[in-house]
């Protein structure tokens, strides 16, 4: 038995919006057997653009039942039918979220009309209610109303089942498949080729612009799980709508992937990436000799063309540093630009002789390049005759890339021949940082 489901929402994700009206249709697979249509009261305004589409106003449902009022009598109509609609999840997520709010917990497979339709009527404009209808010469009576969309949808099921679509959908249904909570827009082929080895991935809109970036153990695992969960909330919902098209990178690790997923976000600054859209670095550490012949230490914007002695994602990091830098090896305040004031000729008065007070700048120096090592992570790469090798030069992440150990003699400057350079942040630091404390095994230190 199959549940025909259509509904008009405040809305588009269920997290935040309610139903201002439901129709289900009951079909056995030869007949629709039963109707069942009501408005709802969303107990939320129906926004204007959303009346305009619909013609469902505030009037209208203002003394229309709850959906807690018919929730009973939906879930009990549903049973445990196959819950069928065009771009079901849709649907389903909002009448899923509304049951379980209401008390009923409601896990019915599901099957969507639209990826159906791919399959028993292929090569045809567009699989949109309205195309589809105009393709296959049904006539939609009340359109973006719930009752009017449902029946329309119910002749084109008739009219897939008589093409012989009952092999499809037995092929849809299996719990293998896929088919009843993939991304609208996104073909099943694409799934199927995901890697189960670790890697980046990236979700694509359908004009190949990528949305979403992401890091897994297990490519085709993570991303199976972005759409196998009833997540009602807006980012959800909006991955189920956009996602044409999944492409990915293998990697070596978790690590490599890591890495490679944080240096993607912040190239490709995607739309539903968030908790890694972090300003780059700002701010360095830099030194120079001014015409008295000091050395002086500054935190600076960072420069494209002047290599620094230490980098910074906050001004207020890099000061507390040179603070303490000045506090250890005696430096003055005002050369190290800590004491906004201008140097005057007292000052120098009570300075130890440029040469002198040089040492305790270079031995403070020398201090920071011990607390700055550098050291590579060398791993497993992807093929028996090579390692993954990530390089940390003076306390920054310098590349990564794969190295052939036979061929070259592992030190700094041979490895930058080979590896790619990346862009260094705190988070790939940090985390190059824990997986040397938890695999000393794997870390290679350089001498200064």
């Amino acid at each position: 038995m199959y549940a025909i489901v259509d509904i008009e929402t405040t809305g588009g994700h269920a997290a935040a919006n309610g139903i201002t009206e439901i129709a289900i249709i009951l079909h056995d697979g030869q007949q629709v057997t039963e109707k069942f249509h009501t408005l709802v009261h969303p107990h939320q305004k129906i926004p204007v653009y959303i009346t305009a589409l619909t013609g469902i106003s505030n009037a209208m449902v203002a003394s229309a039942p709850s959906f807690e009022d018919v929730a009973q009598q939906i879930y009990d109509i549903l049973g445990d039918h196959i819950f069928v609609a065009h771009n079901v999840n849709f649907d389903y997520s909002f009448v899923k979220h509304q049951l379980k709010a209401a008390g009923f917990e409601f896990n019915n497979p599901k099957l969507c009309t639209v990826r159906l339709g791919r399959k028993v009527f292929p090569g045809l404009p567009s699989y949109s209610l309205g195309n589809f209808c105009r393709s296959m010469d049904v006539v939609i009576e009340d359109r973006h109303r719930a009752m009017g969309d449902a029946a329309a949808t119910a002749i084109l099921f008739d009219k897939m089942l008589q093409a012989d679509g009952q092999q499809q959908i037995d092929q849809m249904l299996k719990r293998t498949s896929g088919e009843q909570w993939l991304p609208l827009q996104l073909d099943k082929k694409v799934m199927d080729g995901l890697p189960t080895g670790p890697g980046v991935y990236y979700f694509h809109n359908n004009k190949g612009k990528v949305i979403y970036v992401g890091k897994a153990i297990n490519i085709k695992k993570r991303v199976s799980s972005h759409f196998t969960h009833n997540n009602p909330e807006k980012k959800r919902q909006h991955f189920l709508r956009l996602i044409a098209n999944i492409t990915f990178s293998s990697c070596a690790s978790e690590l490599h992937a890591l890495v490679l997923e944080s240096t993607e976000i912040k190239r490709l600054w995607p739309r539903y990436n968030y908790s890694q859209k972090q300003p780059l670095q700002k701010y360095a550490l830099y030194s120079f000799e001014d015409n008295r012949g000091y050395l002086r230490l500054a935190i600076d914007k960072k420069k494209k063309n002047i290599r620094p002695l230490y980098q910074f994602n906050l001004l207020q990091e890099g000061q507390v540093l040179l603070r303490k830098m000045a506090e250890q090896f005696e430096l003055h305040l005002k050369l190290c630009y800590i004491d906004p004031a201008k140097l005057d000729e007292n000052d120098f008065a009570f300075l130890d002789e440029p040469m002198h007070y040089n040492c305790k700048v270079k031995r403070a120096l020398e201090a920071l390049e011990i607390q700055l090592p550098t050291f590579a992570i060398v791993d497993e790469g992807t093929s028996p005759t090579e390692k993954l090798c990530l390089l940390v030069e003076r306390g920054s992440f310098w590349g990564m890339g794969y190295v052939n150990e036979s061929e070259f003699d592992i030190n700094v400057e041979s490895l930058k021949q080979v590896l790619q350079p990346y862009a260094d942040n705190d988070f790939i630091r940090n985390s190059i940082y824990s997986f040397a404390d938890k695999h000393p095994e794997k870390k290679l230190t350089f001498q200064a």
